[in-house]
């Protein structure tokens, strides 16, 4: 923003600009939800299941982000408690921006990102429910580097990541002792990924392509452990959304899925699955938002494999109703309905148990400024 500047100290070193304050975010969700579901071990069939459950704190994250030139910014958030576990802090976005780059109207990024965010963010969706696509396909938090270009009305994006996930580090061993570095990545192939995207009339549309490798599972462990070698990942997405005089606001992604001969055990066999996510998000008025999301997915050349795969399927309608009590506390009341019946098969996971969730929130956002002294 042009007036960036107003927010830092008066060093007297125009290359220096530290901010008055530390700029620090928290947020905090809490929920209670009734469902129908359990937790199925895919290898022993052990079970345990709570129809209701507290979910208190659900997530607690500390964000930050500022700007540190004309064109460079930064921003990450790590997660201090989430989904029960405590003891931990995982660190998810995590990037720098270089606006312009070079004078060329490219503006570059590097770090931890999710490459879904080139279609819709997970992050900014209005429902508990995930786009669950993104998650399927593996297409959520990955490191590497963003490059993007607009020519309105079209824009032109272009990554390249390790195509790991964020949880991988190797200690640099070979040759030498207690070598200090590590690998991020344990492929030599990058995964690349583009969006080409167009604005029109208030309707925007896009064409997703991702291919990379990834490694391979044994179908004898329900798929729960990796193979041998290394298989193609390719992705073809379609994406349009747009609103109706700032009031209805509706979006839709399709994702198909080319994972190539993904088993180790049928070398010869190429595996392919497809989905699709809908939603409409409504703003009543100032307090009151209506949300609803369908999320579908067919889990194709995975059906009847006999692993944890087979749970690509889903058929899920979610409702969520929001209020507002400020701008930045939340509550949520959200149904969802799985209209898939239960697969009685024998297999452990049961791969069609119905996901049936009713659920409460209460989400706070709150920001701390700490003063800071310049040196």
């Amino acid at each position: 923003m042009p007036n960036w500047r107003d927010t830092t100290v008066d060093t007297g070193d125009h290359l220096l600009a530290l901010p008055k304050y530390v700029p620090l975010s928290i947020r905090a969700m809490a929920y209670t939800q009734v469902r129908e579901g359990k937790y199925i071990d895919p290898v022993s069939g052990d079970t345990e299941k709570a129809d209701t459950d507290f979910q208190a704190p659900y997530m607690i994250k500390i964000l930050s982000s500022a700007p540190l030139t004309d064109k460079i910014s930064f921003y990450f958030y790590g997660i201090l408690a989430e989904k029960g576990e405590n003891g931990t802090i995982i660190v998810e976005d995590a990037y720098f921006r270089y606006a312009d780059l070079f004078n060329t109207g490219v503006d570059f990024m590097v770090g931890q990102f999710q490459i879904s965010d080139l279609m819709f963010p997970r992050e900014l969706r209005l429902t508990f429910q995930d786009y669950m696509i993104y998650r399927m396909a593996g297409i959520t938090y990955d490191r590497g580097i963003l490059l993007g270009r607009d020519f309105e009305p079209v824009s032109v994006e272009f990554g390249l990541v390790n195509g790991n996930g964020i949880e991988d580090n190797l200690k640099i061993n070979s040759p030498g002792y207690k070598r200090p570095d590590h690998m991020f990545d344990n492929d030599r192939k990058k995964t690349a990924f583009g969006r080409v995207g167009v604005d029109i009339a208030g309707v925007s549309a896009g064409v997703f392509g991702l291919y990379g490798k990834q490694k391979t599972k044994l179908t004898s462990s329900a798929g729960t452990d990796s193979g041998t070698r290394y298989s193609d990942k390719k992705i073809y997405g379609f994406d349009v959304s747009g609103n109706v005089n700032e009031k209805i606001f509706w979006f839709a992604q399709y994702l198909y899925n080319d994972w190539g001969k993904f088993f180790d055990d049928t070398p010869n066999k190429k595996y392919n699955w497809w989905g699709v996510f809908a939603g409409i998000d409504y703003i009543y008025n100032d307090r009151i938002v209506i949300s609803t999301l369908y999320n579908y997915a067919d889990a194709g050349d995975f059906d009847g494999t006999s692993t944890i795969y087979e749970r690509i399927n889903i058929n899920t309608v979610t409702f969520t109703f929001s209020y507002y009590f400020m701008r930045n506390v939340k509550g949520i009341i959200e149904g969802s309905y799985d209209f898939l019946s239960k697969d009685n098969d024998a297999d452990y996971w049961d791969t069609r148990l119905k996901r049936d969730i009713f659920l409460l929130d209460l989400m706070q956002h709150f920001k701390y400024y700490l003063k800071q002294t310049a040196l």
